[in-house]
């Protein structure tokens, strides 16, 4: 910051009160303009990080719904087949009968999970660049809020996901009805009930992290879209 005040010949204190004072006036002038300029660039960089996470935020809103719909096919036709295999078995058929049964509906038999990828690289260059200290503090706690839902969402698939799965028996079970071999009816169901059950707690963990999502404002009415 540099300035330069005229240089005037002093006549008594008068003129050197004058002086005085365009001194002081020159220098709060520049300091109020360099706050000015300071206080401008804090509030365009937190608009444009705050536009950049609505963006990344309704792309990953997007990417939930995605999963969501395409598992609740899946999972429908899981919840049949446990209707149809269960209905033989409190009717009391043969285990050949019911084993006929589980050959027609094979296909349905199958545990395919949809999981999005939770973008979060705007959120992480906004705090790498103290941009998100700048913003309205009740917005910057809703954005957290939701990557922080998002974070434990993903640890959750990665680690507890299949908690209510016994993999190995699965896998043997789907090797042997593709073999064509018969398989212990209530053992199957037993396995296709785990399946239905991550499926459902994999469901509900994506509901969570959309009725998180939805609470940030993205477009001009000032909340998302249901």
């Amino acid at each position: 910051m540099h300035f330069e005040v005229p240089k005037l010949p002093t006549r008594g204190f008068k003129d050197f009160a004058k002086h005085y004072l365009m001194i002081v006036l020159s220098i709060l002038t520049a300091l109020g303009l360099e706050a000015w300029i300071e206080h401008a660039h804090h509030a365009h960089a937190a608009e444009l990080a705050s536009h950049q996470i609505k963006a990344e935020l309704r792309a990953n809103l997007d990417g939930v719904r995605n999963s969501y719909q395409s598992n609740q096919q899946r999972l429908v036709s899981l919840q049949q087949l446990d209707d149809a295999i269960a209905k033989d078995i409190r009717d009391g058929k043969p285990d050949a009968a019911i084993n006929q049964h589980i050959q027609a509906l094979k296909n349905e038999f199958n545990l395919s999970l949809d999981w999005p990828i939770f973008a979060n690289q705007a959120w992480d260059v906004a705090v790498a660049n103290q941009s998100a200290t700048w913003m309205d503090r009740a917005a910057l706690s809703e954005y957290s809020a939701v990557y922080s839902k998002q974070r434990d969402a993903a640890s959750w698939m990665t680690q507890d996901s299949t908690l209510f799965l016994d993999a190995p028996k699965m896998a043997t079970l789907r090797t042997r009805i593709d073999l064509g071999r018969e398989v212990d009816p209530i053992e199957f169901l037993s396995v296709l009930r785990q399946m239905i059950i991550t499926s459902s707690e994999t469901q509900s963990q994506l509901k969570q992290v959309e009725s998180q999502l939805k609470q940030v404002p993205t477009d001009e009415s000032g909340r998302n879209k249901s």
